[in-house]
C-alpha cells in the first residue's frame, strides 16, 4: 500500500509539473503585458527562491513584491531617461486618476510631453480654480514599439490620455470621474449627433466599444459631462505647438466646436474616445 501511494504521489507530481509550468509562463504574460516589467522580476522571484524550500509560494510572493516595488519607484524614474521618457511630474494642479497607472509603469512620457501636460494643467487650473487635469494612461519607460495594451499607438513616448471634465448638479466643475478605471462610460451622441460607434461596429469593427467593459466599476452617478470644462482643456491642449494630434469622438468634436486641424478621427480600427481625450506629440 505504501509503494502504491507513494507511485501515485509521483505520477501526480509529473502531472502537476507541466500545468505548473504553464501557469508560470501566463503569470509572466500578464504581468509583461500589463506593467512591461512585472513578467522579469516575477521570473527572478522564482529563480532565487529554492523548489525544496519551505513556505515556497510565500516566499516567491514576498520577493516579487519588494523586488517589483523597489524597482519601479526607485530604479525606473532613474534608468528612463536613458530611453528618452520620464515618469509624469505630478503637481497640485496634475493627478493620475488612480493609483494603479503609477503601479503599473503606464505613467512615463518624452520630457517635451511633460513639459507641456505641466503647462496644460497649471493653465486649466488658472481658468477653474481647484480643478485638475487627471491623467490615464501614457506609456511604458522603455523601449519603442512595445505595446501598451489595450492601446494601439501608446508605444513610443509621444501619447497620453487625458479624463474628460465634469460638473455636478449645480453646474460647478468637479474633479470626480464616472468610472473606477476612468475609462468606459461614454458621453453618447444624441439623436441629432453623428453615432461613429455605431458606423464602425457596423463595419465589423467589434472591439471600438470595447471599452465599456474595462470601468472596474460607474461611480459618482451625480455628476455630468461638462462642455465647457471640457471644451477649455481641450484648446489648451491644441495651443500647445508641439502638440500635433487630438482624437476625441466626432460627435464631440463638433458638440464643443473643436475646428482646429489638430483634431482628428483615430479611425475604427481603434476605440472610441468619448470617455477620455488623447493627444501627442507632433
Amino acid at each position: 500500500l505504501t509503494t502504491q501511494l507513494t507511485i501515485h504521489k509521483h505520477v501526480t507530481h509529473k502531472l502537476n509539473q507541466p500545468l505548473k509550468i504553464l501557469l508560470h509562463i501566463i503569470i509572466i504574460a500578464f504581468l509583461t503585458v500589463v506593467t512591461q516589467i512585472g513578467g522579469i522580476i516575477y521570473l527572478i522571484a522564482i529563480l532565487l527562491v529554492k523548489k525544496s524550500a519551505e513556505k515556497k509560494r510565500l516566499k516567491r510572493i514576498g520577493i516579487f513584491a519588494v523586488l517589483y516595488l523597489l524597482t519601479t519607484f526607485l530604479i525606473i524614474p532613474n534608468v528612463a531617461p536613458i530611453f528618452g521618457r520620464e515618469k509624469i511630474k505630478e503637481s497640485e494642479f496634475l493627478k493620475a486618476h488612480s493609483f494603479f497607472y503609477k503601479l503599473a509603469n503606464r505613467n512615463y512620457v518624452r520630457p517635451e510631453l511633460n513639459k507641456s501636460i505641466g503647462q496644460i494643467a497649471t493653465e486649466f487650473e488658472k481658468q477653474n480654480t481647484g480643478i485638475k487635469m487627471v491623467y490615464l494612461d501614457a506609456n511604458f519607460p522603455f523601449i519603442n514599439k512595445f505595446p501598451l495594451l489595450p492601446h494601439l499607438s501608446h508605444n513610443d513616448g509621444k501619447k497620453i490620455d487625458v479624463s474628460l471634465i465634469y460638473e455636478n448638479d449645480n453646474g460647478q466643475l468637479t474633479n470626480k470621474k464616472p468610472s473606477v478605471s476612468g475609462y468606459g462610460v461614454y458621453e453618447m451622441p444624441t439623436e441629432k449627433e453623428y453615432d461613429q460607434a455605431e458606423v464602425c461596429k457596423n463595419k465589423g469593427n467589434w472591439q471600438y466599444d470595447f471599452p465599456k467593459y474595462l470601468t472596474l466599476g460607474t461611480i459618482n452617478k451625480d455628476i455630468e459631462f461638462s462642455e465647457k470644462g471640457t471644451r477649455q482643456l481641450a484648446n489648451l491642449i491644441l495651443k500647445q505647438k508641439n502638440i500635433g494630434k487630438l482624437f476625441i469622438e466626432p460627435h464631440l468634436k463638433t458638440r464643443l466646436n473643436l475646428n482646429n486641424g489638430k483634431v482628428r478621427f483615430h479611425g475604427c480600427q481603434a476605440v472610441r474616445h468619448d470617455d477620455h481625450i488623447h493627444f501627442q506629440l507632433k
